[in-house]
C-alpha cells in the first residue's frame, strides 16, 4: 500500500467512498424542497415576484452572512425581483441578528417581506413585531435552533430537523438506512451561504430566469462563506467548496477579483486556506472596525475602479485589525499570567474592541492550552468573547454562569457574553467552577496532532505532495494530511524572524535522507540542539524560492527521544 494510500485509508476512505470523495459530484447535491419550509418560502416569494413588492435581504456582518447576502441580491435580480435591497447590522450599533429598531427602519422604508440570511431563528419578538407593521419574514439561517418555531412565514434551518429527529444524524449525517431517507435532508452541517443556495435552487423550479446550472456560478460566494465559517467540508459542503475554488479562479465578481490581486491570492493556485488566510481576514476587517457594509460593496462592486479602491481600503483596515490585535493581545497575556493556575482563562480591558477580542481568545487558547474569555469593558458593562476546545463546551459555561451574566450563548468551541463589568470575578469564579464540575482530564492531549501515517523520509516526495492536494478543500472536518517519522538526527538549527521565534530544523535519518522542516512562532522546546533525536509530525510541503523547488515539512509537533 502506497503512502497515499494509506493516508486515505485512516480517514476510512476505501473502495466507492475513496472514488466519491476524490472525484465529488455538484450534481449530486440534495433536494432542497427536503429542507423544512422551503416550499412555504418559495410559494412567498413566488408572490412576491409577481407583484414586485418590496424585499430585504437582512445579513449578518461576517462573511457567511456578506456571501449570503450577496448571493440573494444576485439570484432574485436574474429571478426578475426589480424592488429588493440589502441591510447588514453593525456590530457596534445593532449587534449580532434581527432587532426591533432595524425592523421597524426597514418597515419604513415600506418593505413587505424580509428574507434573514444567517440568522433569525431564534428572534421571536422581532418577528412578531415585523408582523405588527405589515411585514412578512423568512427566515433562512444555520444556527440553532428553539423549540418553538418563531412565527414566520418560513423557518429554513437544516437544525430544525436535528431537534426533530436527534436519533436519525450521527456528525449531522442522516444515518445510513434511516427510515427518513428521502424524506429528510441528509446534511445539517450547511453555513448560513449554503442554507441560502439551497432555497434559490428551491426557486429554480417555480421562477424563471436562472436555468439549472447556472447558478453554479454562484458557487464562489457559497466557497468563500463555507470556508470562512469554519463549517464541516464534507458532504454537500465539499462539493460546494470544491467546484467553489474553480468558479472562484475565473469569477465574474470585480470584487472578488479586486480581493484577489490585493491579498496575493492567485486564481490559478486557489485552495481553502487562500480563502480562509487572504480573503476572508480582509474582508471581516472591516466589521470588526467599522462597518461590513464595506465589504458587501466589495461583492456587489460592478465597476473595477470602484473595486479596487474598496479592495484597497479592507488591506488597509486589516493592517490596522492586526496592530490593534497583537496590542491587546499582549495586554491579555500579561492578565493571563496573573491567572495562570485557572483552568479557564478570563481576561478583560477597557478599549479591548469587542470586535478583535474573539481573535485574541484564540491566539491564547493556541498558547495557554486553556479555554478562554476575552471581555472589552466598557463602563459598567462588559461585553466577551469565548474560544475553546477538546470537552469544554463555553456555551454550557455561560450558562452555568446565568446568576451573574446579562446574557450569552453560542456554540461549543466559540461563544459570547454580556454581563455587568463588576461580576467579571464572579464570572471567572463560575466558570472556573463549572470546569472543575465536568472532571475533565488530558485535554491538552486533544491539541496535538496525530500522524494519518507514519513515513519515512524517503517517502516524502513532490508527488506525494502533489496526491495530498488532491485532497482539498482542506478545513473543518477534512484537515491537512499529517505524517510523523521516528528517531531524526538534528543536524541544523536555525532561528528566524525579528524575534527569532521562528526555527528551522535539518533532521536527517539512519540511512542518511535529509529533510527541513520549519515551524512558524514556534513552541520553546521546537528549538532543539544539533545531534538530538526527535520524533516530528508535520505537513510535507513544497517550498518555491527563487525558481528552485525543494520538498520541505511544516513542523507541528516535536518530541525529543
Amino acid at each position: 500500500m502506497s503512502l497515499f494510500d494509506q493516508i486515505l485509508a485512516s480517514r476510512g476512505l476505501v473502495g466507492q467512498k475513496r472514488d466519491a470523495f476524490l472525484n465529488p459530484s455538484y450534481d449530486k447535491k440534495h433536494d432542497p424542497y427536503l429542507l423544512p419550509d422551503v416550499d412555504k418560502a418559495v410559494g412567498r416569494l413566488v408572490e412576491a415576484r409577481k407583484h414586485q413588492q418590496r424585499v430585504t435581504i437582512y445579513g449578518d456582518y461576517d462573511i457567511d452572512g456578506l456571501t449570503a447576502t450577496t448571493l440573494l441580491l444576485d439570484a432574485l435580480e436574474k429571478f426578475g425581483f426589480t424592488n429588493v435591497d440589502a441591510f447588514i447590522p453593525n456590530r457596534f450599533v445593532e449587534g449580532y441578528g434581527l432587532t426591533v429598531g432595524a425592523v421597524e427602519r426597514i418597515a419604513a422604508g415600506g418593505a413587505q417581506l424580509i428574507i434573514t440570511v444567517d440568522c433569525g431563528s431564534l428572534s421571536e419578538k422581532e418577528i412578531i413585531r415585523a408582523q405588527e407593521l405589515g411585514v412578512d419574514v423568512i427566515v433562512t439561517d444555520h444556527h440553532n435552533v428553539a423549540a418553538v418555531q418563531p412565527p414566520a412565514i418560513a423557518v429554513i434551518n437544516p437544525k430544525r430537523l436535528l431537534a426533530d429527529y436527534p436519533d436519525e444524524y450521527i456528525d449531522y449525517v442522516l444515518k445510513p438506512g434511516s427510515k427518513y431517507s428521502g424524506s429528510l435532508y441528509p446534511f445539517l452541517d450547511l453555513a448560513g451561504v449554503g442554507v441560502a443556495f439551497k432555497l434559490v435552487q428551491a426557486l429554480q423550479k417555480k421562477l424563471d430566469g436562472l436555468p439549472e446550472g447556472q447558478e453554479k456560478w454562484l458557487l464562489d460566494l457559497v466557497a468563500l462563506g463555507t470556508v470562512c465559517d469554519v463549517v464541516n467540508l464534507t458532504n454537500e459542503n465539499r462539493a460546494n467548496v470544491y467546484w467553489g475554488l474553480k468558479v472562484l479562479s475565473k469569477t465574474h465578481r470585480a470584487g472578488l477579483k479586486a480581493l484577489m490581486a490585493v491579498s496575493g491570492v492567485t486564481p490559478d493556485n486557489l485552495s481553502a486556506r487562500s480563502l480562509g488566510f487572504g480573503l476572508g481576514p480582509r474582508m471581516n476587517a472591516s466589521g470588526r472596525l467599522e462597518t461590513a457594509q464595506h465589504s458587501l460593496d466589495l461583492l456587489t462592486a460592478k465597476k473595477m475602479t470602484d473595486a479596487f479602491n474598496i479592495a484597497q481600503k479592507l488591506d488597509v483596515l486589516n493592517t490596522t485589525r492586526k496592530s490593534e490585535q497583537n496590542k491587546i493581545f499582549n495586554e491579555a497575556i500579561v492578565q493571563a499570567n496573573e491567572y495562570i493556575d485557572d483552568n479557564v482563562l478570563v481576561v478583560s480591558g477597557s478599549g479591548w474592541s469587542h470586535g478583535i477580542i474573539g481573535i485574541v481568545a484564540a491566539k491564547l487558547l493556541e498558547k495557554y492550552k486553556k479555554p478562554t474569555f476575552v471581555l472589552e469593558e466598557m463602563g459598567d458593562e462588559a461585553k466577551g468573547s469565548a474560544r475553546s476546545y477538546g470537552d469544554f463546551s463555553a456555551a454550557d459555561a455561560i450558562r452555568f454562569a446565568d446568576d451573574v451574566i446579562t446574557k450569552g450563548g453560542g456554540h461549543k468551541f466559540a461563544a459570547g457574553v454580556t454581563l455587568p463589568t463588576s461580576n467579571i470575578p464572579a464570572f471567572r469564579q463560575r466558570v472556573n467552577e463549572y470546569y472543575r464540575t465536568k472532571k475533565l482530564f488530558n485535554q491538552q492531549q486533544l491539541l496535538l496532532p496525530n500522524e494519518d501515517a507514519v513515513s519515512s523520509l524517503w517517502h516524502v516526495t513532490e508527488e506525494l505532495v502533489d496526491q495530498i492536494a488532491t485532497l482539498e478543500p482542506f478545513g473543518n472536518g477534512n484537515p491537512e494530511p499529517v505524517l510523523s517519522t521516528q528517531n531524526l538526527r538534528v543536524i541544523h538549527v536555525k532561528k528566524m524572524g525579528t524575534d527569532q521565534q521562528h526555527v528551522k530544523l535539518g533532521l536527517q535519518d539512519l540511512d542518511g535522507k535529509r529533510l527541513y522542516m520549519i515551524a512558524f512562532n514556534a513552541p520553546e522546546h521546537f528549538f532543539v540542539e544539533t545531534g538530538e533525536r526527535v520524533t516530528v509530525w508535520y505537513h510535507p510541503i513544497i517550498n518555491e524560492w527563487q525558481g528552485h523547488r525543494n520538498i520541505e515539512g511544516r513542523l507541528l509537533r516535536l518530541e525529543r527521544q
